[in-house]
């Protein structure tokens, strides 16, 4: 993760920095990020249910590091062009879904499932120390090694996992689903209506939706309000957004005593609570005042932290109430409305915003995020304590 971090900018940079890519080339490499999730999603799942885990993860990690390792390598021989980083850009992204879906049926198989809350806080908190150092590290190695070579940082961060996922010894046993004779579309259709069928994985699906377009929304326009609207220049945005990773790691750190405290369903109730009260402080901030400085912190100390929260949760819930030989279908079920919620906030957020204003779309995107949490405290999921 540190090395996705890093190789993110790393590609973005490459793009306009060496390739000088126009606006609309820059919005094609990242159309390709999100195009193989919305494409091929729910097929992945149905595949993972049919695999042993273990082995796709190394594959896909492997697989990684050598596309992008393709990179450097064409600007050494000074052949690098645009086609070539959509392409990397798409292929990358297509292995990153299989080893998302993977990776999440995987790690039922390794601990026990009164465990899934403490092993998802302690991933949850290696990806906020990923996250703080990333934002420190990507630009200094940018600039230190040019944006291509950067980008060889990221490669090898796959190999490093690759070696790291190779030396788990815990036995994987195939798949209840291996070898199975029905057909891939009857697979898919049965873990979307596992979805639609069980109570708790449904609200919690509505809740994703809301949440992730007005997720899209805010990402598609907070940091033009940051800078544009409020007058805060990269120097100052840069450490405040660092906060937001070590908001996410004390989230992490104290998740399950929260959890403990409040039960499971009362605590993703507060994750998105606190993600949309987080929101509304960045609409809050009017111009480049230490007060407004001090509402963009507290959004990061607050939304991020329960944001974390709610996702570490989530996660722990998916996994302890989906039937195991469904898991990889319901992740990319549940992945796709992801995908699919955020690519519709982001569009409308770019429609809103030139039409009512940017700062007005932000507060929308906020009260989106209030109204999930709402819909959760009426749901079923108000009363669950432990799955």
């Amino acid at each position: 993760m540190l090395g996705t971090m890093i190789g993110g900018a790393a590609m973005s940079f490459t793009a306009i920095l060496v390739l000088q890519a126009s606006p609309s080339q820059v919005a094609l490499l990242a159309t390709m990020d999100m195009a193989p999730g919305l494409l091929i999603g729910l097929h992945v799942g149905a595949w993972v249910d049919r695999l042993r885990r273990r082995p796709l993860l190394i594959a896909t990690d492997i697989g990684r590091f050598l596309l992008l390792l393709t990179v450097p390598a064409a600007a050494l021989l000074g052949v690098l062009h645009m086609q070539q980083l959509y392409l990397v850009a798409f292929c990358v992204s297509l292995l990153s879904v299989f080893f998302n879906v993977s990776y999440q049926a995987y790690l039922p198989s390794l601990i026990d499932r009164d465990q899934l809350l403490e092993g998802n806080s302690k991933l949850a908190a290696g990806a906020a120390v990923a996250e703080f150092s990333g934002f420190g590290l990507a630009g200094w190695l940018v600039h230190l090694l040019t944006a291509p070579f950067a980008v060889l940082i990221d490669a090898l961060s796959f190999l490093f996992s690759a070696l790291a996922i190779r030396g788990i010894r815990a036995p994987e046993s195939m798949p209840e689903h291996a070898g199975s004779p029905a057909p891939i579309l009857q697979d898919i259709i049965a873990g979307v209506r596992e979805v639609v069928q069980q109570p708790l994985l449904r609200a919690l699906a509505v809740c994703n939706l809301g949440m992730d377009v007005a997720g899209g929304i805010f990402a598609a326009l907070v940091v033009l309000y940051m800078s544009r609207g409020l007058g805060f220049s990269p120097a100052v945005l840069t450490p405040i957004w660092a906060v937001g990773g070590f908001a996410s790691l004390l989230g992490a750190v104290y998740a399950g005593r929260l959890t403990a405290r409040l039960g499971m369903g009362p605590a993703l109730i507060a994750g998105v609570l606190g993600t949309g009260v987080g929101m509304l402080f960045i609409p809050a901030a009017s111009g480049a005042t230490l007060l407004a400085a001090g509402l963009l912190i507290a959004q990061q100390l607050v939304g991020d932290a329960a944001a974390t929260l709610f996702e570490i949760n989530q996660s722990t819930l998916r996994q302890r109430l989906a039937p195991a030989a469904m898991l990889g279908r319901i992740s990319a079920t549940l992945d796709l409305g992801k995908r699919a919620a955020t690519l519709a906030g982001t569009l409308l957020g770019g429609v809103l915003g030139t039409v009512i204003g940017v700062r007005q779309t932000l507060m929308i995107a906020a009260v989106t995020t209030l109204l999930s949490a709402l819909w959760l405290a009426l749901s079923p999921l108000r009363r669950l304590r432990q799955p």
